[in-house]
């Protein structure tokens, strides 16, 4: 649709500018048409494939897309692997043994190659695969913004310190959305993401060991999968009912302290987040919205544009 009515995507354009007060650089829905008009039928095949392939994959380039926008803004920086220089993303506490989805971006990168060489960025891709896993698994859609270059190095320093821990509270999950230029809204709403995909048990040990926020039989149950100690690989999914479905089951999960990790139940324990948890039970066509406005928000996090970075020929490494 992106490259289809124009009259309707100038439309969308203005919304979408009125919606994100924060965007930086010129991003636009149409950065391709002309340029590489295949890109985004490309991008959705892969993606769609690679989830058939494996149901944990949209999930896991979903969450790609949120950990590279959340250190030094949306630059395909996670994606790079460690060389003489820098020490990459990859093995940052946040993503070591976890983030995933890197062949399924090598192999939407190849084809793009292929068909416009040096063309769509590493950057681009991640925020298109996430609106169509997302799409796939049930989820809203979205008009993604286009026109992000990419970065020449990686900062494991910062992807340590600003990709959300699952220990925080929920003083420090607003703080963490709030330094990316994100609301409390957009926080609570983002964190639905979690209604896809699994979590290890070093992850969510500490909640089912330590809180006292969470149903007895729900914690009985994750103990004998994630002792105190070992295990740590073992996953589970964030969304214990469809974690292979996107909807508001997570947040249903919530009101009976079914959520998986600390930072998730701590959106509804009574406090200022509750409200929004509640109607996005009641009304998931409202978290469907309000997702959708926060993700288009987070995908504009400071952006390299024109001359800025470059467009990698190999996701994992500079040109």
């Amino acid at each position: 649709m992106a490259c289809g009515n124009k009259v309707l995507i100038s439309l969308l354009g203005l919304i979408l500018v009125s919606l994100s007060p924060h965007i930086h650089g010129k991003l636009s829905p149409r950065y391709y048409c002309s340029s590489c008009p295949e890109a985004l039928p490309i991008v959705k095949q892969v993606v769609i494939e690679a989830i058939k392939n494996d149901t944990r994959m949209g999930a896991s380039l979903l969450r790609l897309h949120f950990h590279d926008c959340f250190v030094n803004g949306c630059d395909g920086s996670v994606l790079l692997d460690d060389n003489a220089t820098f020490i990459g993303e990859k093995t940052a506490i946040p993503n070591n043994g976890s983030v995933r989805g890197f062949d399924v971006v090598d192999k939407i990168k190849a084809k793009l190659e292929a068909a416009c060489p040096g063309v769509v960025s590493c950057a681009d891709i991640l925020a298109i695969a996430a609106r169509d896993s997302v799409v796939y698994l049930g989820g809203p859609t979205w008009v993604v913004r286009l026109g992000r270059r990419d970065s020449v190095t990686a900062n494991r320093t910062a992807a340590n310190i600003f990709i959300p821990s699952p220990q925080l509270n929920l003083t420090g999950l607003t703080a963490s959305f709030a330094v990316q230029g994100l609301s409390f809204n957009n926080m609570v709403s983002l964190s639905g993401a979690h209604t896809i995909g699994f979590s290890r048990c070093v992850s969510f040990r500490p909640h089912i060991y330590n809180d006292t926020d969470i149903d007895e039989l729900f914690a009985s149950f994750l103990r004998k999968k994630c002792p105190v100690r070992g295990n740590d690989d073992v996953l589970q999914g964030l969304d214990f009912q469809t974690p292979l479905y996107f909807d508001n089951d997570y947040y249903k999960n919530l009101l009976v302290k079914k959520g998986l990790l600390h930072s998730d139940q701590e959106l509804y324990n009574s406090n200022a987040a509750d409200h929004l948890v509640k109607r996005y039970v009641s009304k998931p066509y409202s978290f469907f919205k309000d997702f959708s406005k926060g993700i288009i928000r987070m995908g504009n996090i400071r952006p390299l544009t024109g001359s800025q970075g470059e467009v990698r020929l190999n996701c994992r490494k500079a040109n």
